[in-house]
């Protein structure tokens, strides 16, 4: 099941004796961790007695099953939450008749578990895609008893622009367009930073004032890398004096300059992986890169787009040579960061270039 539809279940009916929670996602897992708890425990003197916390890197899943089949002689309800649930997940031969011990207690448990007592088993550390897919179903194989089991993935960016519309509606935030898109650009589309970023926005903003630009760059942390994307564009055009002046102010604003050529970096690459896959616009760009697991929204989509524009496959390959010359001389004692940019910019902007 999903947040939603377990929040709403916990509207209805009793919480599950045990629960599952996996995915990255920390946005809607401390929402349905609030509803439990509020659920559960709901007032301060229960939370303070019935509530316990386990890590299952430090202890076994019998442990936890003793503490939770004890009777309590202070919390006639108690909510145990058990962290770092992938610990269960077999390593290897050596583990698994430990594991399986585990698994039998468990299924024990829940033939007869504990009278007002909630369990929940948290994965946080792996995801839906990639090399952890494997391990996620393992996971599911060691809690297949388990029936209440709740999925936390990432939002895509077309649901964090949604959250962050419906945050800036609910905190009365007056916000364009194109700063929503710089403010999910610069969190990366993670509904948790999110979240936190238009609480700081809500307190920043006088009453009626509109969110600017310079507002989100000055307060939103990565939101400078918006930079970035001018300079490249500015390279791009072969406009050397545009791309000096955008390096200077990079400099004036304390940017880290090898941060920002590992960012030129991965959008060269970005661009000419897309050159190579030979897909187009900004929505083929987009799917591509997101069915190869690559986080891809549309205004990235669109910055790889205008790159591709920009620069030529054969290009952008003598680009990535001077970006690698240009990574391997800030490794470097002398000259300083800024000569050193300064020189790349001055010779991916030439002709030969």
């Amino acid at each position: 099941m999903n947040a939603e539809q377990f929040v709403t279940g916990l509207q209805k009916q009793k919480p599950p004796s045990v629960c599952l929670f996996v995915g990255p996602d920390a946005y809607m897992r401390t929402l349905c961790k609030d509803a439990l708890i509020a659920t559960v425990l709901p007032t301060p003197e229960d939370r303070e007695s019935g509530w316990s916390r386990w890590d299952l890197t430090e202890v076994s899943v019998a442990q936890v099953l003793d503490d939770a089949a004890s009777m309590s002689l202070f919390a006639s309800r108690r909510l145990i939450w058990v962290a770092g649930a992938e610990a269960v997940v077999p390593k290897g031969r050596a583990k698994q008749d430990d594991e399986s011990n585990g698994a039998k207690e468990l299924i024990a448990y829940l033939a007869n578990p504990t009278p007002d007592t909630t369990i929940i088993f948290d994965c946080s550390r792996y995801d839906f895609e990639g090399d952890d897919k494997t391990k996620v179903e393992n996971l599911r194989k060691f809690f297949a008893n388990v029936k209440a089991q709740v999925e936390f993935p990432r939002f895509t960016p077309d649901a964090a622009r949604r959250l962050a519309l419906d945050l800036a509606a609910e905190k009365k935030i007056r916000i364009a367009a194109p700063e929503l898109e710089l403010l999910i650009e610069a969190t990366g589309a993670d509904a948790s930073r999110i979240s936190n970023e238009m609480e700081k926005l809500s307190l920043y903003a006088k009453p009626g004032e509109t969110i600017t630009h310079d507002t989100i760059t000055a307060l939103v942390p990565n939101a400078r890398a918006a930079n970035i994307f001018g300079l490249v564009a500015a390279i791009g055009r072969g406009d050397r004096a545009k791309s000096l002046d955008i390096l200077d102010t990079l400099i004036r604003e304390g940017e880290y300059l090898p941060i920002a050529l590992a960012f030129l970096a991965t959008q060269f690459r970005l661009a000419l992986a897309a050159h190579e896959a030979r897909v187009k616009g900004s929505m083929q760009i987009q799917g591509h890169f997101s069915k190869l697991g690559t986080p891809m929204w549309k205004a990235r989509a669109e910055q790889v787009e205008q790159t591709m524009t920009a620069f030529a496959p054969g290009r952008l390959k003598r680009v990535m040579l001077l970006v690698y010359a240009a990574d391997q001389a800030l490794r470097d004692t002398r000259p300083d960061d800024k000569t050193v940019m300064e020189d790349f910019v001055w010779k991916v902007t030439s002709k030969e270039s």
